[in-house]
């Protein structure tokens, strides 16, 4: 029988639980033996007693050696690898793991034989879309950075018709049409503030525009902005300087900008300039929802709100842990389906030859299976 642990979250400030009790169900149901580190829970407000109660053992002691498989949020990073130390040679990882920014955990998972499934490299087809988590993450990321964004404003979001006269509704301009800035839009709307969002993929046009936003175009095809996936890809130097231009126009009548440009695999791109900076007007928010990965605002400090020219940045990246537990149902999910997915008969079963299974694996039998990681680890070796 397939023993799965979930231990507590190491990474400091970290409140989500790899598995919520109804995911203990699914897994035991498909005859695995859940085992959960006492007060895993807690921090997105699950009870020992309830893992308990859905059929998993709740243990007091360490319990990464004793599993054939461990599911983690945040999985080990560079520098902070106590994950791997405590597991056994040959057993399985199920966790995000954001490969190219830590090659040196993926050597030692590589070198421990760790069976590892990272779940930011989900390959974004119909079948893997119950298993994606990085979707559901940055849905709860783009809520909560409105959220932050009106907290932070001196000004109301939504028009007012008060004794005092008439309030202006709040603008808010959305940089990344992504998962995570519909959600933005949406919430944005919801509060009442006129939004507007740039993206340069065509495709997501009419997304935008169906959630009562406007859509600021910047002239490109869809070859030219969007790769395979449907992700948006680095473009040419020449559009990158019009996109900054386009940017540029709308920030000094934006009260709030939120920004989620990402690149798969490569650091964020800056679209927002000291300059930029200094054209808004005092008092107004960027939200950079990519701080973690560099930023879109060359001001931004990763996990700090800083005050520059009168404009607050926030830079937080730990939106998803600050709504722990829907954080966490929504993560249990996600990786229940995956999990339900590589398990057969209680036991993990590796089928190089299934989609889902191959595009989530990191290392396996001692290799890195992931292409671009074992190239970048190849090139600094060389």
């Amino acid at each position: 029988m397939l023993i799965i642990a979930v231990p507590k979250e190491t990474t400091p400030g970290e409140r989500r639980v790899a598995l919520a009790p109804d995911g203990v169900r699914a897994l035991v149901a498909r005859g695995a033996e859940v085992l959960i580190e006492r007060d895993a829970g807690h921090g997105a407000s699950i009870a020992n007693a309830a893992y308990e109660t859905a059929g998993a053992r709740v243990s007091d002691g360490e319990v990464l050696s004793k599993a054939d498989m461990v599911l983690q949020v945040s999985g080990p990073t560079d520098g902070y690898s106590g994950t791997i130390q405590g597991m056994s040679e040959g057993s399985a990882l199920v966790a995000f793991m954001f490969p190219q920014s830590n090659l040196e955990t993926v050597l030692e998972l590589k070198e421990k034989r760790i069976t590892c499934f990272a779940m930011d490299l989900m390959p974004r087809i119909s079948r893997a879309q119950a298993m994606d988590a990085l979707s559901s993450m940055s849905t709860i990321a783009g809520y909560k950075s409105v959220l932050l964004a009106a907290a932070e404003l001196p000004k109301f979001f939504p028009m007012l018709m008060t004794a005092a006269g008439s309030i202006a509704p709040a603008r808010v301009l959305v940089i990344g049409a992504g998962v995570a800035g519909l959600q933005a839009i949406a919430t944005a709307r919801r509060l009442g503030a006129i939004v507007e969002a740039f993206d340069v993929r065509p495709a997501v046009k009419e997304q935008v525009e169906s959630l009562g936003a406007k859509y600021v175009d910047l002239g490109l095809s869809s070859e030219e902005a969007e790769d395979a996936g449907g992700y948006a890809k680095e473009v040419s130097s020449d559009t990158h300087v019009h996109e900054l231009k386009v940017i540029a126009q709308q920030l000094p009548k934006s009260d709030v900008v939120i920004t989620t440009a990402l690149i798969p695999g490569r650091p964020a791109p800056k679209l927002i300039t000291e300059e930029m900076v200094r054209t808004m007007a005092r008092g107004s928010v960027i939200v950079d929802l990519a701080a973690a990965n560099g930023g879109n605002c060359e001001l931004s400090v990763p996990g700090q709100t800083v005050q520059r020219f009168g404009v607050s940045i926030i830079g937080l990246f730990d939106m998803p842990s600050s709504m722990a537990v829907h954080a966490s149902q929504m993560y249990s999910k996600n990786i229940t389906a995956f999990v339900s997915h590589v398990i057969n008969d209680g036991e993990l079963d590796v089928d190089l030859e299934d989609a889902v299974t191959r595009g989530a694996l990191l290392t396996h039998d001692g290799k890195i299976m992931h292409e671009p990681t074992r190239l970048l680890i190849e090139k600094g070796i060389s």
